[in-house]
């Protein structure tokens, strides 16, 4: 069984998704052993405690150097035992500590395509504001595996999602979210449960 830890900065959608599909049947051979979030006031904090998953908060805002809260958020990390770390929309950016710690066990949820719409400054609706602004007529999710990088980790998955005359940031967002990142999150953790993803090169090859 595969120990998730789900790292989680805001309300929760993906959180909610892979607990949806653990649920339905749709990821089998996983659980989901914490939620830790950065932010006391994220309602994905709410969505652990009504399923009964352990949630834990890890704040910044408590610590009095950048490295005292890296280091406390893997301390925090390790205590639940995870076999895989879940970036399901956490704004925080991995330190190297845990990155070395987890090597190719830690995934996250990106709504671009990469390497389009990625990397520093990129996050939340500034993606979606991006995309309307450079005029692209398809844009998507990716699931990718975490390295020292910014979105430059093995790419795992990835979804298309067509962008429409009059679309405005937040409603391009709820798109992505619906047709691309709920659907193929919980699929890269199926088939990383069941032993069917593989790194060869820097390439994710899915067997």
């Amino acid at each position: 069984m595969l120990r998730l830890a789900v790292l989680v900065s805001g309300g929760g959608t993906n959180l909610q998704a892979i607990i949806d599909q653990i649920r339905q049947g749709g990821i089998t051979n996983a659980e989901i052993a914490a939620v830790i979030s950065n932010n006391r006031g994220a309602y994905a904090l709410e969505r652990a405690r009504e399923n009964g998953i352990p949630g834990l908060c890890v704040s910044p805002k408590d610590y009095e150097t950048r490295e005292a809260f890296n280091q406390a958020l893997l301390e925090a990390v390790r205590s639940v035992n995870p076999d895989l770390v879940v970036l399901a929309g956490c704004l925080v950016v991995i330190p190297k500590i845990m990155v070395d710690a987890y090597p190719n066990r830690i995934i996250n949820i990106h709504p671009a395509l990469i390497p389009s719409f990625c990397g520093t400054g990129y996050y939340g609706l500034k993606v979606h504001e991006a995309v309307l602004k450079r005029g692209v007529k398809v844009t998507g999710a990716t699931v990718h595996f975490v390295d020292d990088g910014t979105d430059t980790g093995p790419i795992l998955l990835q979804k298309a999602v067509e962008v429409r005359e009059g679309d405005t940031p937040k409603v391009l967002q709820q798109r992505v979210m619906e047709e691309a990142e709920w659907k193929i999150l919980p699929k890269a953790i199926d088939l990383i449960a069941n032993g069917r993803v593989q790194i060869r090169d820097g390439i994710v090859h899915i067997v």
